[in-house]
């Protein structure tokens, strides 16, 4: 079968699905294939049921803490299978209404591996798509005008600590336990790592968690980091930076043994399994991108700022450009890409204003330049600080951990970069985001009437630090 599409998309994740429905609003015809389900990693092993089984571990720890608020209980009892059914009901849910915009939008969705063909009977450009289908059927042939890939990443691994999918596992393996184990070790303080610490340890695991770097969170704000290892410590998770894992010692018996260097020292550490967070790899092999003149760098396919590929029709978003590797980026990006295509002149994104969230606890988000990065670029600027230990909604939530912080332009008080860690700072971040677009100052933002009693007071009063005015620190 063969048939023709304005816009084909590979690959059906957050990226691909909602650049279909922009497609569609914009009078395109369009087709995704996908070769597992419609949302991608995202629904399905990454955002939602990661951030599922967190609420699960938030609310088991302040259950756990009940008295501290006034609420005297039994003894709470974890049902790590009712946990488990509670993120696949979200899931399912979320599943379901995606398949329901695909029907609104008139978007035909393939199931199987779509690969690009170099110019053939069907076209004379690059682009024709062949989908390989599992059940073994005759491949079906799509002929598009453009072509956007979407395809993603999946969980990169360190030579010699491949993933078995039980002993070594990987972020996917992880979410989908059956029980959980008495004791783990974590291989990568970024955000994945963190994320599974942090829950994992509410859950009342026994953590370990070696980074290489001389911080977790190595893309954030130093201050940020130190604050999320001191309470990930306070949480009882064993922390190791500057410190190397040694793959060769891997010992599989019962538990799983490895050794670690740490200035200059070799240390052992025992657990029942081992999570492999070491970031992500994008999926570019085996989509046929030989047969187009497509460039790749750095394991990434290389796009302009509308994500065009050098094969003009050709697009590409998300993880498999590199970047920020963030679902809402890569929509975002989708949606560049499906109106420059449609001629609808969109503007590029400006990365500096997009927030990057960590949904630990506590949280930690930030938008902008960190002080480090602020210093690279020649910058000279000023820092407000305000702690959530003064905000009144903080002492009533029972959490006054973390604080915000604002780094501004000492020149023209245009905020440079804004971090926060503490309770529901990835809400609260969104707030500093769009200050960036608008290309707000410190003085602006601390001239905003934040409601009282508020978490996003914190904002305010961190401005208003900026030049010493904060009024209740």
């Amino acid at each position: 079968m063969t048939k023709d599409y304005d816009l084909v998309i590979l690959g059906g994740g957050t990226g691909g699905y909602v650049a279909a429905i922009r497609a569609s609003q914009l009078g395109l015809t369009v087709a995704i294939v996908e070769k597992s389900h419609l949302g991608g990693t995202c629904l399905h092993q990454g955002c939602i049921p990661s951030k599922a089984l967190l609420r699960s571990a938030e609310l088991y720890k302040d259950i756990k803490n009940a008295s501290d608020f006034g609420i005297d209980v039994n003894a709470a009892t974890l049902n790590f299978e009712k946990v488990q059914q509670r993120k696949e009901n979200i899931i399912n849910q979320l599943y379901a209404g995606v398949q329901q915009l695909m029907k609104k939008g008139k978007i035909d969705v393939y199931e199987g591996f779509g690969r690009l063909l170099g110019p053939s009977i069907f076209s004379p450009i690059a682009g024709t798509i062949s989908i390989e289908h599992e059940d073994d059927k005759e491949n079906t042939m799509l002929v598009p005008k453009n072509v956007l890939l979407a395809t993603g990443s999946s969980p990169n691994t360190l030579p010699g600590l491949e993933i078995d999918g039980t002993q070594i596992i990987s972020s996917e393996e992880a979410l989908n336990l059956e029980s959980l184990p008495q004791s783990i070790t974590i291989v990568g303080g970024g955000v994945i790592g963190v994320e599974w610490a942090s829950m994992l340890s509410d859950f009342g695991v026994n953590v370990t968690l070696i980074e290489y770097q001389p911080h977790l969170l190595a893309e954030m704000d130093e201050s940020v980091s130190k604050e999320i290892e001191k309470a990930l410590k306070t949480k009882g998770v064993n922390i190791y930076t500057n410190a190397e894992v040694l793959p060769e010692s891997l010992e599989k018996t019962d538990d799983v043994n490895i050794d670690f260097k740490q200035n200059d020292e070799v240390k052992t550490v025992q657990a029942e399994k081992l999570l492999v967070s070491v970031g992500r790899v994008a999926n570019i092999n085996g989509m046929g991108l030989e047969n187009t003149d497509i460039k790749i760098e750095k394991n990434s396919i290389t796009v302009n700022d509308f994500y065009q590929t050098k094969e003009s029709h050709i697009y590409a978003i998300g993880d498999c450009i590199g970047g920020m590797q963030l679902a809402h980026v890569a929509s975002h990006e989708g949606i560049v890409a499906v109106e420059h295509m449609a001629n609808q002149n969109p503007d590029p994104i400006d990365y500096q204003t997009v927030a990057s969230c960590v949904y630990s606890y506590p949280e930690a988000a930030m938008v902008g330049l960190t002080e480090k990065q602020a210093n690279e670029k020649g910058y000279q600027f000023k820092t407000g600080v305000f702690s959530f230990k003064a905000n009144g909604k903080a002492l009533v939530h029972g959490d006054t951990s973390g604080f915000a912080k604002i780094i501004t332009d000492k020149k023209t008080d245009d905020v440079l970069g804004v971090h926060m860690v503490g309770p529901d700072v990835t809400n609260l971040i969104s707030e500093v985001g769009l200050a960036k677009v608008l290309d707000a100052s410190a003085a602006e933002i601390g001239a905003t009437i934040h409601p009282h009693p508020t978490l996003s007071e914190v904002i305010g009063e961190a401005a208003l630090a900026v030049d010493g005015k904060q009024i209740h620190g």
